[in-house]
């Protein structure tokens, strides 16, 4: 057959025809060869080569894709670009398709015509997709005790397998093997990321939704804080909450504002300091700390009081035996002091005469007080 596109035109009806399992013949009513060669399998975005052998006497031959014709001899008839010619020759027969894409799949046939009769190679090409999630849940900021869903959906060839983890903090009990996690009556101790993985032969996608939980305030245990006259005090709340909590100062029932009686009030996340510069008499008494937020609120209370340092009329308690407490004067006039029982760190020996010359404090506490007693 010398005219190249009535022959075309012959292959593509021919194998229209051996797709249905119809029978085809040739000119000489003979069966033509046909060849199912190995599926091929190829990753989306990589670059396919197709190619059969030719043999002695060929006069025509082609590259059909279904029943387009991308290329009858070195004529190219398809209009995709990412399709060209690589080798023709009488060995073989090769084309490449770059980029592939999942609507390349399908069954490719090279049909070749010899002088006696007609030959087609099939193969089927299977083209795999890696993994896309295409659809996440967002970020959520959610109140304690509300039921919480996660969605994650991805596309993929093969389907890819979904799965739903809690990542920061780290928990591995709070997991999910589907598209769907499902989170009820959650706690602000499930606020965090959560990660879902989506994975088939090929790749691995990856995505994140971060969870706020918001709760009321708690706040933690007052402390009494003593303070001397004169002296620097400060009263300091900390509360745990979600949005963070305003503070409020309370003496008794009256509120105290920023720089009321010398009186500094800062607060710095968590914290809120209460600062007395200079305390006074009518400083000392009860105040209560109160954390706010939308969902709530708590307080707690402290107690400033006054620490009184010694004075020179305050008695001074000296830790010592009994026996030297209970001595009368008398018994202090009479009594000697012995080397032996004052010495101690601050004894010097004096060489000449091996005794000891001794200075302790609690010596000269006694003397005065003997001196004391005789008037």
């Amino acid at each position: 057959m010398k005219n190249p596109v009535l022959w075309v035109v012959l292959i593509g009806i021919s194998i229209a025809l051996i797709q249905q399992g119809l029978p085809v013949r040739s000119q000489g009513e003979s069966q033509s060869d046909n060849k199912q060669m190995d599926n091929i399998t190829i990753r989306q975005g990589e670059t396919l080569f197709l190619s059969c052998s030719q043999g002695d006497f060929v006069t025509h031959t082609a590259w059909l894709n279904r029943s387009s014709i991308l290329y009858a001899g070195e004529d190219k008839w398809s209009v995709d670009p990412r399709v060209s010619l690589v080798t023709l020759s009488q060995e073989e027969f090769t084309i490449k398709i770059e980029d592939v894409d999942v609507t390349d799949e399908g069954q490719y046939i090279c049909a070749v015509q010899t002088s006696s009769r007609p030959r087609t190679t099939s193969v089927h090409i299977i083209v795999q997709v890696p993994p896309k999630i295409v659809n996440l849940s967002r970020d959520l900021v959610v109140n304690e005790g509300s039921n919480v869903t996660l969605m994650c959906l991805a596309n993929g060839k093969p389907e890819p397998a979904i799965v739903w983890r809690m990542k920061s903090p780290s928990d591995d009990s709070l997991s999910s093997d589907s598209e769907v996690l499902d989170i009820p009556f959650i706690s602000r101790y499930r606020a965090g990321v959560y990660e879902c993985t989506a994975a088939n032969d090929i790749a691995v996608d990856t995505q994140t939704v971060e969870l706020t939980v918001n709760y009321a305030p708690s706040v933690s245990d007052g402390r009494d804080v003593g303070v001397t006259l004169g002296q620097r005090g400060v009263l300091q709340c900390e509360a745990d909450a979600v949005p963070e909590a305003d503070f409020e100062w309370y003496r008794d029932d009256r509120r105290i504002f920023n720089g009321l009686d010398g009186i500094e009030i800062e607060a710095a996340g968590a914290l809120s300091r209460l600062t007395f510069f200079n305390v006074s008499e009518a400083d000392y008494g009860n105040y209560t700390c109160v954390a706010i937020n939308k969902l709530g609120s708590a307080n707690t209370s402290f107690v400033l009081y006054e620490i009184i340092e010694p004075t020179s009329s305050t008695l001074l308690q000296v830790e010592t035996s009994p026996s030297v407490l209970e001595m009368t004067s008398s018994d202090l006039e009479q009594t000697p002091l012995q080397n032996d029982l004052w010495e101690g760190p601050g004894a010097v020996q004096d060489g000449n005469s091996g005794t000891s010359t001794v200075f302790n404090p609690f010596c000269l506490l006694i003397a005065i007080l003997q001196l004391l007693l005789k008037f």
